[in-house]
């Protein structure tokens, strides 16, 4: 816990020097600061305190490796225990299952190591941190921005521990790499929207824990009433108009097309239209109700 702390202070340092150096409070815009005298902070100071910022969350992450655990092992656990335990009940194949099941889980992956931006900023409002950037002469929304490109990149090292670990148990991508590509940024698009949602929960609950419980709550019913584990033609009527529109569905439906084949426009394009939806209300408010906190 001491070794976390410490290297987080020094990552902390490290972001307030660049801070300080990218924003540079009475210098001009050119050198990367503020573009006026009444406090703003230029396009290339924010891009500063961002990366820097980044590179903190990067450090903590390799002082505490335990915090990639969900993003290491959920998908294997869940590819192993989907395909030999429910496999042979849900489609009758274990193999064509995991053609099927593998493009969803995609989603399902995506969503969940998203989760985990909510109570990290919730933990750094509870250890202090966010008194320390309160003093710092950085853009607000460059700390929030850097826990969802940090997320993002924890986001594509599960889809392709995930996408590595079925195509040993047999996956076979029937489109092409470059379809395979398509599947990888929707998830990436679909999980750094849903990371503003649980950015918005982080910031306004009292707890890390309360993040995480209240976020599988809602989380729950919107993945198992979705087509991630099982067809939508197979629910009753009631659920099935309610998996027809949860964008989970959409997006796990999307890739699935782009995984095996078949018409893509459909899914592909209500799951981008669920994706800015979902950005542009929920990113204003989190970072509203980010300036509200520090």
């Amino acid at each position: 816990m001491s070794a976390t702390l410490s290297t987080q202070t020094n990552a902390v340092e490290t972001a307030e020097q660049s801070g300080a150096h990218g924003s540079g409070a009475g210098r001009p815009a050119a050198g990367g600061g503020r573009s006026d005298d009444s406090g703003r902070i230029g396009l290339r100071g924010n891009v500063r305190h961002t990366l820097a910022l980044a590179r903190r969350n990067v450090l903590l992450i390799r002082a505490d490796p335990e915090q990639l655990f969900d993003a290491v092992a959920m998908p294997i656990i869940f590819t192993a225990m989907f395909v030999y335990v429910f496999g042979g009940a849900i489609a009758g194949d274990r193999e064509d299952y995991l053609q099927y099941l593998v493009p969803g889980l995609m989603a399902q992956t995506g969503i969940m190591v998203s989760m985990s931006v909510g109570s990290a900023i919730n933990a750094d409002i509870k250890l202090g941190v966010m008194d320390r950037f309160r003093s710092m002469p950085i853009a607000r929304s460059s700390v929030l921005v850097a826990r969802v490109f940090t997320d993002l990149g924890r986001m594509l090292v599960s889809q392709l521990i995930l996408i590595g670990f079925a195509m040993v148990l047999g996956l076979r991508i029937q489109t092409s790499p470059l379809d395979l590509l398509v599947a990888l940024a929707l998830i990436c698009l679909f999980g750094t929207a849903l990371s503003w949602i649980f950015l918005l929960m982080g910031l306004t609950l009292n707890s890390p824990q309360a993040v995480q419980g209240i976020g599988m709550l809602v989380l729950m019913p919107l993945q198992f009433g979705s087509s991630i584990f099982a067809p939508v033609e197979t629910m009753p009527g009631w659920l099935q108009a309610f998996a027809d529109v949860n964008p989970m569905s959409l997006v796990a439906d999307a890739c699935r097309v782009l995984v095996n084949g078949g018409e893509v426009a459909g899914p592909l394009t209500w799951s981008l239209v669920w994706i800015v939806g979902i950005t542009v209300v929920a990113a204003p408010l989190a970072v509203r109700r980010f300036q509200r906190a520090v």
